[in-house]
């Protein structure tokens, strides 16, 4: 196998074809440019093959009039679109020119599959170690008959398997297959075969479909919406001493009290643990991170801007919270009367239902800075899903 020589591992590529004008499964659009699940299937499946770490190149094939605005982007791999030609077999043969000395090995997807899981690349790559074509299958398990409006047999479904994409090669191998190859074929392990070249094959996925028809659309939107979820938990703890004053804020409620809390805002050791939690959840620091404490407009801010602005990155992401625990450690004030009023502050913030938040209390049983009544800590956990 040629090789990258600064490297022990072969140079994968992706090649998806999106050549076809598709129009079968309705809606007036090629379907590779119609929306699913939020985006469009073309980049459904452009981002299968970016976001998985041992593909190193994409090409993506598309016909010459392919609308430019719903093009699909990569995030970190390399991608370059090619024309296509009249048929798949030309269209994979643009492709796989364009990849001529660029890559090792080649996976070549058919653009209508937007759902191949990761462990279906894993087996194509894995197989070509020893093969110079692997290509994921199901094996048929429905019974199978033949005729033309009445059953006129049945066919044995022994052998029998319903061919998947991607389909991988070894790159020199199949470009000159292709090359060789006269006609039209059904995919390219046809191509291989009238070559001469063994194909593997791999256990391919329920949720690889192709879609085709219209109802294939829906079918496709309920395994890429299982699948895509991105679910992510946060933490934060934050403490603060008591000093003079006459109430103290917790989780936006005034608290009456014989001292107040201290710190570089109005110190409610409350909003700014879940403002932790929240800013954890998404990777981005900190309440110190996004307002120094040596800025001196945040000298005495009211806390709720910490946390409305942590909410608001939030979306600005896609994600929306869905639950949020705060629990307030301390021997005084006392917590209980005050719960059910920092729960509905909480809900205005936070953007949710009251029932999706929880705000408790614990002492440290008089141990510690708690303990002494020093002053307060707070911890706070929140959940964050994918809108």
């Amino acid at each position: 196998m040629t090789q990258d020589p600064a490297s022990d591992h072969p140079r994968i590529a992706a090649l998806i074809v999106a050549a076809g004008r598709g129009l079968r499964a309705g809606g007036g659009l090629a379907k590779q440019w119609r929306a699913l699940a939020g985006k469009t299937v073309a980049q459904w499946t452009v981002d299968a093959f970016d976001r998985h770490p041992g593909i190193g190149r994409i090409v993506l094939v598309t016909a010459n009039d392919a609308p430019p605005e719903l093009l699909p982007r990569a995030g970190t791999t390399p991608m370059t679109r090619v024309t296509g030609g009249a048929t798949r077999g030309a269209s994979v043969m643009a492709g796989l020119s364009a990849l001529d000395g660029l890559a090792d090995l080649v996976l070549i997807h058919d653009v209508a599959r937007p759902g191949v899981p990761p462990e279906v690349i894993d087996a194509v790559i894995a197989a070509l170690a020893d093969h110079p074509g692997a290509a994921p299958a199901l094996a048929v398990t429905d019974a199978l008959w033949r005729g033309a409006g009445l059953v006129e047999g049945t066919v044995a479904r022994d052998g029998l398997w319903r061919a998947q994409t991607p389909q991988g090669f070894h790159l020199p191998a199949i470009l000159a297959a292709h090359a060789a190859f006269v006609g039209d074929p059904a995919d390219d392990v046809e191509v291989a075969r009238a070559a001469g070249l063994d194909v593997a094959i791999v256990p391919g996925h329920e949720d690889n479909l192709k879609i085709t028809t219209p109802g294939d659309f829906d079918r496709a939107a309920r395994i890429l919406e299982r699948t895509d979820m991105d679910i992510r938990t946060g933490n934060g703890f934050d403490v603060h001493r008591f000093g003079p004053g006459d109430h103290v804020m917790l989780c936006g409620v005034a608290v009456p009290h014989d001292r107040g809390l201290q710190g570089h805002s109005d110190a409610d050791v409350g909003l700014h643990t879940l403002t932790d939690a929240i800013y954890g959840a998404l990777a981005e620091g900190d309440i110190g991170t996004h307002f120094p404490p040596s800025d001196p407009q945040w000298k005495g801010a009211e806390s709720h801007i910490f946390l409305t602005h942590a909410v608001d990155r939030a979306a600005a992401r896609g994600f929306a919270i869905t639950h949020a625990d705060v629990t307030l450690i301390c021997e005084r004030p006392k917590i209980g009367p005050q719960a059910a009023a920092m729960r509905a502050r909480l809900a205005e913030l936070l953007r949710i239902e009251v029932d999706r938040i929880s705000v408790k209390a614990t002492t440290t049983e008089k141990l510690g800075f708690t303990g002494r009544e020093e002053g307060i800590a707070a911890l706070a956990t929140v959940t964050l899903v994918k809108a």
